[in-house]
């Protein structure tokens, strides 16, 4: 199985909005992130274009609907899709979510929250051993922002996490937002959490924004607020070369406005960093 060797750089996903100043111009990033599922296709314009941006930038393919913890098992023909974009694409690495997202017969088209259970556990690392074997490779899944937790929990977050990347091999994509989020909306400290990851697992950390109010909603619709910042310069004062991406999915602003928050990431990160090593 092909593993994920360290990255370290700053990136932003590849959206519509973004095309022609990626297909036209130089853009000072260091890879980008795309939705595998549009991509997922037999030819046509956006896989053009996703060749294209290729030619220049590195690519990370970031997937919403393996349903790693549907207890039905993985769709293979989603897999086998996935894998052909990846043997085109050459991607730095495939990443998905902890959750799942259907049953046998519906969609939800929602990243569904797992119970933190030991049967779950189970499950989810059976299903990630199917899917990194058909496709070729190590993964990384992403920790998702959360609004309800089960009564029936035996782990926290993190400790799943840890486990789950312990026993199958995978990595972590680190979301600092969504850890902001559910701590918000848990109750828990923040700090614990990142304290309880493992940081050599962790290949990519994820930067978003939030609508804020008593229950904290994951919308990806406005800028890094301070507390997120905050919280990745903690991370980043923890964890080895990792690739740090601006996540935004919605009111998705002019291209200079991101990079000048991709800049923000750049000087927090170095200033972390030096302030850990002194």
């Amino acid at each position: 199985m092909q593993s994920v060797p360290p990255f370290g750089g700053f990136g932003l996903g590849l959206r519509r909005d973004h095309y022609r100043d990626f297909l036209e111009g130089e853009v000072p990033v260091d890879f980008v992130e795309v939705i595998s599922e549009n991509f997922m296709i037999d030819g046509g314009r956006p896989l053009r274009i996703l060749e294209q941006v290729r030619a220049k930038h590195p690519v990370i393919l970031h997937g919403v609907s393996m349903s790693i913890g549907s207890a039905h098992g993985l769709d293979p023909d989603h897999l086998a899709r996935l894998r052909t974009l990846a043997d085109r694409i050459d991607p730095l690495w495939v990443s998905d979510h902890l959750c799942w997202t259907r049953t046998s017969a519906h969609n939800s088209h929602d990243l569904l929250p797992m119970p933190l259970t030991r049967d779950a556990l189970d499950l989810v690392c059976d299903n990630i051993d199917r899917a990194q074997e058909g496709l070729g490779r190590a993964l990384l899944f992403e920790n998702p922002s959360s609004y309800l937790s089960f009564p029936q929990d035996e782990f926290t977050e993190w400790q799943f996490l840890a486990e789950m990347s312990r026993r199958t091999g995978c990595y972590l994509l680190l979301d600092v937002n969504n850890i902001h989020v559910s701590a918000h909306n848990h109750g828990f400290d923040p700090l614990d959490y990142l304290a309880g990851i493992p940081a050599e697992r962790v290949r990519q950390v994820h930067l978003a924004g939030h609508t804020p109010g008593e229950i904290v909603i994951d919308t990806h619709d406005r800028p890094v607020c301070d507390a997120v910042w905050a919280l990745f310069a903690r991370a980043m004062a923890l964890l080895g070369p990792v690739a740090v991406m601006i996540e935004r999915d919605d009111a998705i602003p002019p291209l200079p406005e991101l990079l000048a928050e991709l800049d923000r990431a750049r000087s927090i990160a170095a200033t972390a960093r030096l302030e850990a090593a002194a």
